[in-house]
């Protein structure tokens, strides 16, 4: 394998292993990103060995710092710290424990099928990633919400003599992320909230796909995070450990506001003729590239994967070294603040587990029926604030919608997140949806279950932050009102028409719509026990009748996603009448009328189609017989993906345009969603469906 120069010290041998490994993992790949890992490696190696509070031998243990690889596309920097530091695995699921989470192995299957080192770090697929980077922005903005998870965590359960909580979060981002629009949001926010706990490290290397990024970015960066009342602070070469080291400090010291590194960086540094776009931006250096760049690092040409004795032992008496010291001394603690503390002591080991309360349910209402019945949104923040005050760490806000959505927490003691005042339960996210769901992300993170809340129309602009916690398997709930063209006046800019079906199309992600009051308090039972799925609650703005349950079906039936809410005499309807939210009520006045005609007619409530899916397939039978082809839908919403339950022979009620501004019964009349409208239909598929009987 060769030998090193033996001029290089300890420190650089680290940096340039770091180096060396991410140049031969792209070139191996023959895709990635050499050049920012290489660039970013003496950044990555002083913050990592001499300030990161992180135990390689327990990545998640609950009081470490966070470091968070915004710039996803250099994750071979991410994967090459693992493995040097001896990460272990700790995900059953889908790692082996008490393995290293990286091995070099893996490192050697860069960006190949089931290696540990997929081209953007995963969540939950590799140890030691704490959040799932790739798209730019996020990251940064994730980290804000980690930070913010940290602040209430250490407000809600530190006690004098137990800092349980007192976590720093580090995030390394790029020209990109600072380009996008969702940094811009979350940087705002943390500024405001004076999260201290919050570093970014800004790679300034003035590089994009395209070129120079003077081509379309020549803000002042500095003066904006200053302008955010962020601490700036600039290190004018990458490769100078000591100024590294003195911005690392002034961030630690810094107690009044979040602070902004901006390093001044080349990308792939050392590369003695590809100091381009290319090696930063998904392209490998070459094998004579890569060999002229190790002979400047004083490294054997021909080595490949080359780690030198000594690398692996530095770090283990660095990072690894204080982050055992720090683990057992937290574990320590909690031994005594078990005893001192046992309340809080079992709170903190049920939010680390993402488990409940024995009584989180408790005292959760159960609305009488009535025809007028309420909105709901409004129903929903009854059952929010119960759910709320039972389980202490569920907290959250609107972004700038609290009063409309109805997601204030009113209950004693509830108060509001605000800078120095961290132990409110009610967030104020201020008009940023994207920002505000990337947070959700960085709370859920930090196993605080967050929700998050606006208008749904708008869930568009969080809807990236949303597939990342879909593919992150984590449990984030967004409350969504104002569901459908039932906003009536305020036209079609407000009218959510293909948001339903647009989140629907997420793996992994719940939709919850719910009928009325009731279905609203079970949807949120069904949520609550949510751990790796995160879930929307789409709720209406206008009020829903309660159904009396003792005509209908129980409530209780929307855990299983769709059920029999009305059925025929015999249990063999002519036609099957299905919707979700307010449509359903439509749905039970046709029932009314057809069955007075003698027509067999099933009303199915389908208030999630995901929990629907997951159901047996006798069950789904059961709901939705395959016999019985004379089908409706009936949504106030895209008719895209109903076919899959009414068929292609069905009739689906729904939106085929965008809406209109006015009153919401002129509304209803307009687009056809009237009880008699539905009941005409179904006249028509029930003597099909007679005619086919008597075949």
């Amino acid at each position: 394998m060769g030998t090193t120069s033996p001029a290089l010290n300890i420190d650089q041998l680290c940096v340039n292993t770091i180096r060396t490994l991410s140049m031969d993992a792209v070139q191996a790949a023959n895709s990635g990103h050499p050049g920012t890992p290489m660039a970013m490696a003496p950044v990555a190696y002083t913050l990592w060995q001499n300030y990161l509070r992180f135990d390689p031998d327990d990545p998640i243990w609950p009081n470490r710092d966070r470091f968070v690889l915004s710039i996803g596309h250099a994750s071979m920097l991410l994967y090459s710290m693992l493995h040097l530091t001896g990460v272990k695995s700790v995900n059953a699921q889908y790692e082996q424990l008490g393995t290293v989470s990286v091995s070099l192995d893996d490192i050697k299957h860069f960006r190949q099928l089931d290696s540990k080192c997929p081209g953007h770090p995963e969540y939950r697929w590799t140890s030691g990633v704490e959040t799932t980077t790739g798209p730019l922005g996020q990251g940064v903005a994730t980290s804000v919400g980690m930070a913010i998870a940290g602040r209430w965590m250490a407000e809600h359960f530190n006690r004098p003599g137990f800092t349980m909580f007192d976590y720093n979060t580090y995030a390394m981002c790029g020209d990109g992320c600072m380009m996008e629009g969702v940094s811009h949001e979350a940087a705002s926010l943390a500024g405001h909230l004076k999260l201290s706990n919050l570093c970014w490290i800004y790679d300034n290397n003035r590089i994009t796909i395209e070129g120079p990024t003077s081509l379309a970015f020549s803000e002042d960066v500095a003066t904006r995070f200053l302008g955010y009342s962020w601490n700036v602070l600039r290190v004018g070469d990458a490769n100078d450990l000591a100024m590294l080291a003195r911005a690392f400090h002034t961030f630690e010291v810094t107690k009044d506001r979040p602070t902004l590194i901006i390093v001044d960086s080349h990308i792939g540094y050392g590369a003695p003729t590809k100091q381009d776009s290319h090696a930063a931006h998904g392209e490998p250096l070459g094998e004579e590239e890569i060999r002229k760049t190790k002979e400047g690092y004083g490294w054997p040409a021909d080595a490949k994967f080359l780690v030198p004795d000594g690398v692996r032992e530095h770090f283990d008496g660095g990072v690894g070294k204080r982050g055992r010291e720090s683990r057992a001394a937290w574990m320590s603690l909690f031994d005594a603040y078990k005893q001192d503390h046992p309340t809080l002591a079992d709170e903190l080991f049920k939010m680390q587990k993402r488990q409940l309360p024995d009584d989180w349910d408790r005292d959760l209402p159960v609305f009488p029926a009535d025809p007028k019945g309420m909105a709901g949104r409004d129903a929903s923040g009854k059952v929010l604030n119960v759910l709320a005050k039972n389980v202490a760490w569920l907290i959250g806000g609107a972004a700038d919608l609290a009063p409309s959505t109805k997601t204030r927490l009113t209950f004693d003691g509830a108060g509001d997140f605000e800078a120095g005042t961290y132990a409110g339960r009610n967030f104020h996210f201020g008009i940023r949806e994207h920002a505000m769901a990337s947070v959700l992300n960085g709370l859920s993170l930090s196993k605080v279950r967050g929700f998050g809340a606006g208008f749904f129309i708008f869930s568009d602009y969080s809807r990236p932050a949303i597939r990342l916690a879909a593919i992150m398997e984590i449990p984030v709930i967004y409350v969504f009102t104002h569901d459908s063209i039932g906003v009536g006046e305020d036209g079609p800019t407000h009218q959510p028409i293909e948001q339903l079906a647009s989140l629907r199309a997420i793996p992994g992600l719940h939709n919850f719509r719910p009928a009325d009051a009731n279905e609203v308090t079970e949807c949120w039972r069904v949520i609550m026990k949510m751990r790796h799925e995160p879930a929307t609650m789409i709720l209406s703005r206008q009020a829903l009748p309660t159904l009396d349950r003792t005509k209908y079906a129980a409530a209780s039936g929307a855990a299983k996603g769709a059920y029999i809410l009305a059925d025929a005499p015999n249990g063999k309807p002519d036609v099957i009448l299905m919707a979700s939210g307010s449509e359903v009520c439509l749905c039970t006045a046709a029932y009314e009328k057809l069955s007075a005609e003698g027509i067999g007619v099933r009303v199915v409530s389908m208030p999630c189609w995901e929990l629907f899916e997951h159901q047996s397939d006798e069950y789904q039978e059961s709901v939705l017989p395959a016999a019985v082809t004379a089908r409706i839908s009936v949504e106030q919403a895209s008719t895209f993906g109903w076919k899959r339950y009414t068929g292609l022979q069905g009739v689906n009620i729904g939106m085929h345009t965008f809406g209109a501004s006015a009153p919401l019964k002129e509304l209803l009349t307009k687009f056809g969603f009237t009880a008699d409208r539905v009941a005409e239909e179904a006249r028509k598929l029930a003597v099909r469906q007679q005619k086919e009987r008597t075949k």
